[in-house]
């Protein structure tokens, strides 16, 4: 079947605008997204999406079944938002008081819905079924959402074929296209340590096993797993991100936590970084009279496309946007939950640039904005993709 979607996302834009920012009013955390599935399922029953509710307590799992049979192609977009306060000023910015939709899950959500409803007006001539599987709890590392919709039954009754992701991106400029194969996010892990000493008076240090000096030591030395352990030509970040210890000027410290992020994008060096992680803790902690109790939580893994998938985002891009507008891209290594289901299924992941030019905060960031234009191109490349997967699915083509 031959049919394009650019420009039919026109006439839905408003709608699918004003959504976001009520998205955007009204965020909620990971796992507390009740309202914002509410509202969602309100939407999709508006537009007589059929649909299932009740995965990892608020997912929702959209349904639109041709008229004719073939392959099941998934959409997938997050909904929860950050325990951030929001700086942007905007009129729709965050009615909730350290809350934000900081990482653009209300556009992903929007454009996802604005998808469904395109895919659900020309379902009669469908071949094939497409699943719009709105996500929660994406930001709840190391635990996510992902598995807990997986676990819950999501994909029981009907399995994807391939399971397609869109991420706004705020490094490119918008209406850009980025995708690669392979490893597109890495592996995000996380720690905690609680380094032990022997507390005392200030001016009696002999007397003492100074937590702060140790924890010092042991930050120091776990900058050089990365630069002396790691081959320069792969990638990997050890971030001590929080510290926490002490309780008066005077005081020797008896106890500090130390909380950080290990980041990788290969399963190998991962499993490289954490062995010398746990070695070097332990180790310098030893050496120096103290103890240490070491929580590391494996997280995300990397979220790797396949090729054949990745091929298809980038075809279907260039024919709809031209070549200018899908540039190569180097992969990131902020971590993502989608990267559980690519291990259970066959899929891809593309950022979709959403940048306003001057100004640009990234992602996370209390200022974090997007231009809104994009959702039109977000809209149709979702919703053309799911078109485009279904028809290489019929026909075998793109092999790996």
């Amino acid at each position: 079947m031959s049919f394009t979607f650019k420009g039919k996302a026109n006439k839905i834009l408003e709608e699918i605008i004003a959504f976001r920012r009520e998205l955007h009013q009204n965020p909620e955390l990971s796992g507390e997204e009740f309202e914002t599935s509410l509202r969602i399922q309100e939407k999709l029953q508006m537009h007589a999406i059929p649909f299932k509710a009740g995965y990892a307590k608020t997912g929702i799992l959209g349904i639109i079944r041709g008229s004719k049979r073939g392959g099941t192609v998934a959409l997938r977009a997050d909904i929860d938002a950050l325990p951030i306060t929001e700086q942007t000023g905007l009129e729709f910015a965050s009615k909730t008081e350290g809350i934000m939709h900081a990482c653009g899950h209300d556009s992903h959500a929007a454009m996802l819905l604005g998808a469904g409803m395109l895919l659900n007006e020309m379902k009669e001539e469908l071949e094939g079924t497409i699943l719009l599987v709105f996500q929660p709890a994406e930001e709840k590392s190391p635990v996510g959402g992902a598995s807990a919709m997986m676990a819950d039954g999501v994909f029981d009754e009907i399995k994807p074929d391939v399971i397609i992701g869109q991420h706004v991106w705020p490094d490119l400029e918008p209406g850009m296209v980025g995708v690669r194969p392979g490893s597109m996010m890495g592996n995000s892990d996380r720690f905690k340590l609680i380094i032990k000493g022997s507390g005392g008076h200030a001016s009696m240090p002999h007397t003492t096993v100074d937590a702060i000096v140790v924890a010092n030591q042991v930050i120091t030395m776990l900058q050089t797993i990365v630069s002396r352990n790691i081959d320069p030509i792969k990638s990997a970040v050890v971030t001590v991100g929080k510290i926490t210890g002490g309780v008066a000027h005077n005081v020797i410290a008896d106890e500090v936590v130390i909380e950080g992020t290990v980041r990788t994008l290969s399963d190998e060096v991962k499993a490289q970084v954490k062995n010398r992680f746990i070695e070097v803790v332990e180790g310098t902690v030893s050496s120096m009279s103290g103890t240490v109790e070491i929580d590391y939580l494996d997280g995300y893994p990397a979220t790797v496309n396949s090729e054949k998938w990745a091929r298809r985002v980038k075809e279907t891009a260039i024919s709809m946007f031209g070549q200018n507008r899908v540039p190569e891209v180097a992969p990131s290594m902020a971590g993502e939950d989608f990267g559980r289901f690519l291990q259970a299924y066959p899929g891809v992941y593309y950022w979709l640039g959403c940048s306003i030019g001057e100004g640009q905060k990234p992602l996370h960031n209390p200022s974090f904005m997007l231009d809104e234009a994009i959702f039109s191109d977000g809209i149709e490349l979702m919703s053309q993709l799911a078109l485009d997967a279904l028809s290489q699915i019929k026909t075998g083509g793109m092999n790996d």
